[in-house]
């Protein structure tokens, strides 16, 4: 079973690789002009380092990305799903065949979360950059305090179920649908995904396998519409994935653990600030175009 899923994976993810080739192919004389390769290739490297180990990297390289000045915001949901597919699909291999969970659970998971993503980058492709900026400002509050639960210990502790059944089942489902088709807006899947685990009784440790192996069957999907939308930075997404891939095989294969407290504070404390900056961006926007 779990070889099936993989190779579904595998499939998927060189579905993306063709589409996102053939698109860096066919625009390499547009590459944005704005975005320096090695600052973005060390914003991957590090923010796909620590998600490996179970931090998040959404919020973080939407805060790095933002702060270095590398992108437009209009672009920055789909830049986020395109350039983490590599990284996080190199994640899922090694976490699904790390750890176990009822295979029942896990594929209606996955295939739940993927459907929420194709519905979802559709519509966000084609958003204003005023509603992109106001909906990750939101997003990345969201993510702030649903870390900051964690760290205060307000989230429950989880059980140590590694599968559900009826309407716990169904509850797993529908969440993730939700989480799937949020997560193209640029909320990263891992903090409310490991709530939703632990509200459902499920082990911790299930969580890796479960949000690990949701953003990697439903990023590719998300990505390649906005691929063919070309909602996204083709230079900051290349560097990324590159180095992201690095990070995630020194952090799984060689750090493997880290105390990762004090960073998680600090990490709070970014998203935080970039979340009320998005919010300015947004409400700056609105207040131009009706003084226009």
């Amino acid at each position: 079973m779990i070889t099936g899923i993989l190779g579904v994976l595998g499939l998927m993810t060189a579905w993306f690789g063709v589409a996102f080739a053939k698109d860096l192919s066919e625009n390499k004389a547009a590459m944005e002009t704005e975005t320096n390769f090695v600052t973005s290739g060390l914003i991957g490297f590090t923010t796909n380092f620590f998600d490996t180990l179970g931090i998040g990297s959404f919020a973080p390289t939407t805060a790095l990305l933002r702060a270095f000045k590398q992108i437009q915001d209009r672009v920055l949901p789909g830049t986020l799903n395109v350039s983490c597919t590599p990284p996080v699909v190199a994640q899922a291999f090694i976490f699904i065949t790390a750890i176990e969970v009822e295979p029942i659970t896990l594929i209606s998971m996955l295939a739940s979360a993927t459907l929420g993503a194709w519905l979802g980058a559709g519509i966000v492709a084609g958003l204003p950059e005023k509603k992109i900026q106001m909906g990750m400002a939101v997003a990345l509050f969201i993510a702030a305090f649903l870390m900051l639960s964690g760290q205060m210990g307000w989230m429950p502790g989880g059980g140590d179920a590694i599968g559900l059944t009826g309407g716990k089942l169904i509850i797993a489902i529908v969440g993730n649908f939700i989480l799937g088709a949020l997560m193209t807006l640029g909320i990263g899947l891992y903090a409310p995904s490991m709530v939703l685990v632990y509200l459902l009784g499920m082990s911790p440790a299930v969580a890796f396998p479960i949000m690990m192996g949701s953003c990697a069957f439903l990023m590719p999907v998300a990505s390649v519409k906005f691929v063919k939308e070309g909602a996204y930075n083709r230079k900051a997404s290349l560097a990324i994935a590159a180095f992201g891939l690095v990070g995630v095989f020194i952090a799984a294969y060689i750090v493997k653990s880290l105390p990762l407290d004090i960073l998680r504070w600090l990490v709070i404390g970014v998203i935080t600030y970039t979340s009320v900056t998005m919010f300015k961006s947004a409400t700056k926007s609105e207040d131009s175009s009706k003084a226009a």
